[in-house]
């Protein structure tokens, strides 16, 4: 999944768009002008791609809103928290309105989904995730993610939890830093019932932490057979698309170079692997391309994309 650098399609970025290994587009605030112009720009990207591919954009709310002229002014997921230690029922509602608000905006201008929602628990450590988080406390998590699920899916918009197996107890911003979590695995599962209870309501991907859990498995997650096969596909069951986060991050580079990155992550299990602000290594990366095509992973992706 590879990025864009403005608010309409470079030349060269569509010939990237046509090359076989690339699966979808993120796009962020510097693709964004008005809903008619990514409405154009996406419409462009599906045309350079000439197959399906997937269009995705972090549109949460709060700190992280890529659109906003012309779209709705989200609140942080905290508000609905904060609602529900006050009124469960109304905090539900306005959860699940959340989700079918988010897939029919996004739906409106062509984007498939939003990473949303973020289903971390919130342990007051993490400025990162803050109130990005919906609440502290893992079940009122569950509550409000899986009524968000549902919301976005009653508008046909699936939805992508994240970041696994749980980012809210450490400090680190993996963005700039490699966040370690000593925490034991019995520590660790209240944070994944989260996920659980997102994938039986319906979500239909996952994004990883790029968070080291040694007392687990040294490599992150989206490079560990631990936790994305052992722990997300067998205990857990789950059969939908894995994301690693962003690889050009700083929390990624436990593996080695972008190539390296890539070939680790997609051994270790994981579907689609974004790669933002990096054009000269993703040219690099797919001149020399040398990975096998992988149908599971397709399949799994297609169920992403938006109804026609």
């Amino acid at each position: 999944m590879i990025d864009l650098q403005g608010e309409t399609l470079a030349s060269a970025e569509a010939g990237l768009l046509r090359h076989s290994a690339v699966g979808g587009v993120i796009l962020f605030s510097r693709n964004y002008r008005r809903p008619g112009q990514v409405r154009g720009l996406v419409a462009a990207i599906r045309s350079a791609a000439g197959r399906p591919v997937l269009v995705a954009i972090d549109q949460e709310g709060g700190r992280v809103q890529r659109m906003r002229a012309g779209f709705s002014a989200l609140p942080p997921a905290r508000t609905l928290g904060t609602a529900h230690d006050s009124d469960p029922g109304l905090a539900m509602e306005r959860a699940r309105a959340r989700g079918r608000l988010l897939a029919l905006e996004l739906h409106a201008v062509g984007i498939d989904f939003s990473f949303a929602p973020v289903v971390d628990v919130d342990y007051g450590r993490s400025d990162v995730i803050g109130d990005r988080a919906l609440h502290g406390d893992p079940e009122v998590v569950s509550i409000l993610g899986a009524a968000f699920v549902q919301g976005a899916a009653s508008a046909g918009m699936a939805c992508v939890a994240k970041h696994f197996p749980g980012h809210g107890w450490v400090e680190a911003d993996s963005h700039v830093e490699m966040p370690v979590d000593d925490r034991d695995y019995s520590a660790l599962l209240a944070d994944l019932v989260p996920f659980e209870r997102l994938f039986a309501a319906g979500a239909g991907a996952v994004m990883t932490a790029h968070v080291q859990y040694p007392a687990v498995d040294d490599p992150t997650p989206c490079y560990s057979r631990r936790w994305m096969r052992e722990e997300l596909r067998r205990r857990m069951g789950f059969s939908g698309a894995i994301f690693a986060d962003d690889l050009s991050m700083h929390g990624a580079g436990q593996a080695g170079d972008l190539g390296q990155r890539v070939q680790a992550a997609l051994e270790a299990g994981c579907d689609m692997l974004p790669i933002c602000n990096d054009p000269d290594g993703v040219r690099e990366l797919l001149r020399d391309w040398r990975y096998a095509d992988r149908p599971d992973s397709a399949a799994r992706l297609a169920t992403l994309r938006r109804a026609a």
